[in-house]
């Protein structure tokens, strides 16, 4: 405060200085102007007299200092000229001055010459013959002057200068000497200014105000960070303009960040479109959802906008974990559509047999053979529905089904052993190894689990191939292995051959008669025993499939 009084007062002083001598020099300049003009006027007129009673001999041996007399006939050729040849001068008669006189009796006028910066006055006067006489005299322009009276202008105003520095110096500290000593901490107990009582009344009635808000700021915000912190969704507060004003925990892991983010644009923090959509959202003051994948999860982002009337002053943006809602739901889908797929065929053709049977289309020989393709087409719905029962029942966590003590060994031979006919009759031969394998767990789950991988290892081999199922105990639990010499699976197919009616060969699997739910069943199953699973194939060798199940509680 103290240096802008001081700018202040100096550049006052310092600007009605300047000012003053502006306004001395142009009242002097045009004093002197005005007698300079009516000097001329005069001597015009002497001059006009003289030649009038003189004629030509009245310029014999003129030459007058600081005014030039010029001589003109009615035509206006120069006739004679103090200060050059008359000869070669050019014609007047366009002269603003000349043309002025002949026609009044008296012309004047005035020119500037940027080059000489100076200002020409000119004075003319007709004479009863018709001619003019004009004189004219140099006049100094403002610039010219001031460059005259430039040394003792230039020390006048550098006294000037310092004697508005020193007074202002000392001006500004005297008015602000009882400002600095204020104590805003106890604004009532101050000596100063009476003008500023009112200022400081408002002051310490602020103070309180402010500390109380203060307290109440505090406890909001402890009790929003006691309860955001402890939350599994994400949280973000943005102002008008997007910058993020507070994040949780949660949304900062999500977003890969920290709260170092506080202050900074959350386009910063993601730049994605689902996010620049939502920032759109907000400046309309409109309530957006966008899904953006996270951290290889499908999170919904929420953006409600805070509303001040009808101004948007911020943003609260919620981030929710919707994976097993995306995937339940796109599995739905997938579902409905496979299963409507998979009824559709079979139902088609018992219907078509059926039709020709119905009209008498079919000889009387052949009709066993429809018979034996409805019987098995309906046996292949059959399986389809048992297996869907079957996976619902998994999806719904097999509750009702007990679970005790099973040597997975006895139970993976005895299993093997009913597909015996399926084995001989595909040409493949199966092996059964291992030794006792005491599991915690489901029998029937266990039991469709060694049923369905060693079922489709016998499916999907060639024809003198071998299978081969071993059950052991290991150092991280009890291991089932189904390992077969047949077609192998592509690299591009592995990962999705435990969904849902997915087939790497669609064509050769209906032939077999899979229903396509085989392995997505004993990946359920797995799940319910806490079993991990892994696979390793390779095209043209053949498939190996290990289950890991935790050993049994001695």
């Amino acid at each position: 405060m103290t240096k802008r009084i001081f700018r202040s007062i100096c550049l006052v002083a310092i600007a009605v200085f300047l000012a003053s001598v502006a306004l001395f020099l142009c009242v002097l300049y045009d004093y002197f102007g005005n007698v300079q003009h009516n000097q001329l006027r005069t001597q015009t007129e002497l001059a006009a007299q003289g030649v009038q009673a003189l004629g030509e001999e009245y310029f014999q041996g003129l030459f007058p200092k600081g005014y030039r007399i010029t001589w003109i006939s009615a035509d206006g050729d120069v006739l004679f000229d103090s200060q050059a040849d008359s000869a070669e001068m050019e014609n007047h008669l366009a002269r603003e001055e000349i043309l002025e006189a002949l026609s009044t009796g008296y012309g004047e006028s005035a020119r500037y010459s940027i080059t000489l910066m100076e200002r020409t006055l000119y004075s003319a006067k007709r004479l009863p013959d018709g001619t003019v006489i004009r004189l004219s005299v140099a006049q100094s322009t403002i610039p010219t002057l001031l460059l005259g009276m430039s040394q003792p202008l230039v020390v006048i105003i550098l006294i000037a200068i310092v004697l508005s520095f020193w007074l202002a110096h000392r001006l500004s500290r005297h008015i602000t000497a009882p400002l600095n000593r204020l104590n805003l901490d106890d604004p009532l107990n101050n000596e100063g200014y009476d003008e500023l009582s009112p200022l400081l009344r408002r002051i310490d009635a602020q103070q309180r105000q402010i500390r109380q808000q203060q307290r109440e700021l505090r406890q909001k915000q402890e009790e929003f960070e006691a309860v955001s912190e402890n939350m599994a969704e994400g949280i973000l507060l943005l102002n008008p303009k997007g910058v993020i004003l507070g994040i949780n925990r949660s949304a900062a892991t999500l977003l890969g960040t920290s709260r170092a983010c506080i202050g900074k644009h959350i386009l910063s923090v993601n730049r994605t479109m689902e996010v620049s959509e939502l920032l759109s959202a907000m400046e309309r003051g409109v309530r957006a959802e966008r899904v953006l994948d996270l951290n290889g999860g499908k999170y919904q982002l929420a953006l409600n906008p805070v509303r001040e009337g009808d101004a948007v002053t911020g943003a609260v943006l919620l981030m929710l974990d919707v994976t097993e809602r995306e995937q339940a739901e796109q599995m739905r889908r997938e579902f409905t559509a496979n299963v409507s797929h998979e009824l559709k065929t079979p139902l088609h053709t018992i219907s078509g047999c059926a039709e020709l049977l119905e009209n008498g289309m079919v000889r009387p020989e052949d009709q066993a053979r429809f018979y034996a393709q409805i019987r098995s087409e309906a046996g292949r719905m059959i399986a389809l529905v048992e297996d869907i029962i079957r996976l619902s029942h998994l999806d719904e966590g097999a509750a009702d089904l007990k679970r005790e003590r099973v040597d997975l060994c006895d139970l993976a031979a005895e299993t093997v052993g009913s597909l015996s006919r399926e084995a001989e009759s595909a040409g493949v031969s199966v092996r059964i190894a291992g030794e006792s394998s005491p599991v915690d767990g489901i029998p029937q789950l266990l039991e469709s689990i060694v049923y369905n991988l060693t079922d489709n290892a016998i499916k999907y081999n060639r024809r003198g191939g071998t299978v081969t199922v071993s059950v052991r105990p290991t150092a991280d639990g009890i291991q089932l292995r189904v390992q077969d010499t047949g077609t192998g699976i592509p690299p591009e197919h592995r990962e999705r051959i435990f969904e849902r009616f997915y087939r790497v060969d669609k064509s050769r699997s209906k032939e077999l008669g899979g229903t396509g739910l085989g392995l997505s069943i004993v990946k359920h199953a797995a799940r319910l025993h806490d079993a991990k699973i892994d696979l390793q194939s390779e095209v043209g060798v053949g498939t190996t499939i290990t289950v890991l199940f935790p050993a049994a509680n001695p």
